[in-house]
């Protein structure tokens, strides 16, 4: 189950005001890049694909920002809520090797949670790739080009273990998008 467009978009304006910050523009513009991008691939459905981008980053809401955190924060409520499939993309979104991110132990219980779930899932399915991907075309100013935004986030972080691998990973799901799509995931962004 997913909630409606409306009460995403509800539960999105909840949370801004919860933890106000660009975290709310940037999933707005995640939507409607995965809304625009689903619009094209018969497989994908344009509303689904809205609602997860819009609440793909909904654990932000507790205030904490790093990794982990607002991916089990966000998996929780959304599974409190009964949004099943709006929770595995709050779990997904920033694990782009799935299982194989965790080649280690996990030292607190959100990463042990992730793990354990990723575990279970096995690999990414369409929703979950065409999320990662949005999660890294969107800002809260607008789209970017994949390298943009690249560089944007190695800036303010740093390079992290495997993170050039992860731009692999991406650039390989924009093939396939664009494939599918017969045109530039480039072309359908606005701006």
């Amino acid at each position: 189950m997913i909630p409606s467009e409306k009460e995403a978009f509800e539960e999105l304006e909840i949370a801004g005001v919860m933890n106000p910050g660009p975290w709310v523009l940037h999933s707005k513009n995640v939507g409607l890049a995965a809304k625009n991008i689903a619009h094209y691939i018969p497989e994908l459905d344009e509303n689904k694909a809205y609602i997860f981008g819009l609440l793909h980053d909904i654990g932000r809401r507790v205030g904490i920002v790093d990794i982990p955190t607002h991916v089990y924060e966000g998996y929780k409520y959304c599974m409190q809520k009964g949004w099943n499939e709006v929770a595995r993309i709050c779990m997904t979104h920033s694990y782009f090797f799935m299982k194989d991110e965790f080649n280690y132990d996990p030292s607190n219980d959100s990463e042990k949670a992730i793990k354990n779930y990723l575990f279970s899932c096995g690999k990414a399915d369409e929703y979950d790739e065409l999320i990662q991907l949005c999660d890294s075309l969107a800002t809260d100013y607008g789209f970017v080009i994949l390298e943009k935004r690249f560089v944007d986030v190695t800036r303010r972080y740093g390079i992290m273990e495997n993170y050039i691998k992860g731009w692999e990973v991406l650039f390989s799901i924009k093939e396939k998008l664009e494939n599918k799509m017969g045109r530039s995931i480039y072309d359908v962004l606005p701006d």
